[in-house]
């Protein structure tokens, strides 16, 4: 098992954290997660996250792949494209080529570099379902890129698991705490770290069947409180990570002890 003395994590809000914790407190997140797993190993880690919300794949490209670059890693993990599947013109090739610009690039510097495929979202988000298409065709390109370029590919679209309704925070754009915790256990296994293993692929209690009143009002409830938002952001131009910088720009010591969430239980 080798041990990581340097971790920078790419991405956006999945990567910052958002649904494992808030803006007063902190994000948390699996990467944040993945960091505790790693220092566990080796307790000199210094870690980064550079991951911004919102931020489309060739924008963490352009604005974070630099940057993880100058730091050095010697793990990266980059997830990204997610944001890209819902917008207009959406073209896999390009998505998927600003991802491998990525995984060329960290690699030849030596990193080892932990990509992702995306689940089935019209599981998660009904109104997703015209999008399935496109996830197929952009998880085909992810895994092609990553075998090309020797990346550890954590392949979510098959496992029923992240699709569970309980793996995603209420507005179903975001891990829950859940979800975070699962996908941090599937990178520390895919990575063999010490005391990984492959709990986290354990389904979820059966819960009772919805009734289709409940459904048809869980539903309204999420268009209104957290679709509506969403889709005025898109018509307006703007993005929810206008103005923000990432939560973790260079790499420090991790410990137990960080400011917010990072490091908290």
């Amino acid at each position: 098992m080798t041990a990581y003395a340097r971790y920078v994590a790419l991405g956006d809000s999945q990567t910052e954290g958002l649904g494992d914790g808030d803006d007063v407190r902190g994000h948390r997140g699996w990467a944040d997660r993945l960091a505790e797993h790693l220092a566990r190993a080796e307790p000199g880690l210094r870690y980064a996250n550079l991951a911004v919300r919102g931020r489309l794949a060739h924008q963490i490209r352009d604005e974070q792949l630099p940057v993880a670059l100058e730091l050095r890693p010697d793990l990266a993990t980059v997830m990204a494209g997610m944001n890209d599947l819902t917008r207009t013109g959406f073209d896999a090739a390009r998505v998927a080529s600003a991802v491998e610009d990525m995984y060329a690039a960290l690699t030849a510097s030596g990193a080892h570099v932990i990509g992702v495929t995306f689940p089935d979202i019209g599981r998660i988000v009904p109104l997703a379902r015209p999008f399935h298409g496109r996830v197929l065709d952009l998880n085909e390109r992810l895994r092609d890129a990553a075998a090309r370029h020797g990346v550890t590919l954590v392949d979510t679209y098959p496992m029923t698991l992240f699709t569970d309704a309980r793996m995603w925070s209420p507005d179903r754009l975001h891990a829950s705490p859940e979800g975070h915790a699962r996908f941090a256990a599937a990178v520390a296994h895919a990575l063999g770290l010490p005391g990984s293993d492959d709990a986290w692929r354990r389904p979820l209690p059966t819960m009772p069947a919805a009734t289709a009143w409940g459904t048809a009002t869980a539903e309204l409830r999420w268009v209104a409180t957290f679709f509506g938002p969403w889709i005025g952001r898109r018509l307006r131009g703007r993005s929810s990570g206008d103005g923000r910088a990432a939560k973790r720009p260079e790499l420090t010591a991790w410990a137990q002890s960080t400011s917010g969430t990072s490091g908290s239980s």
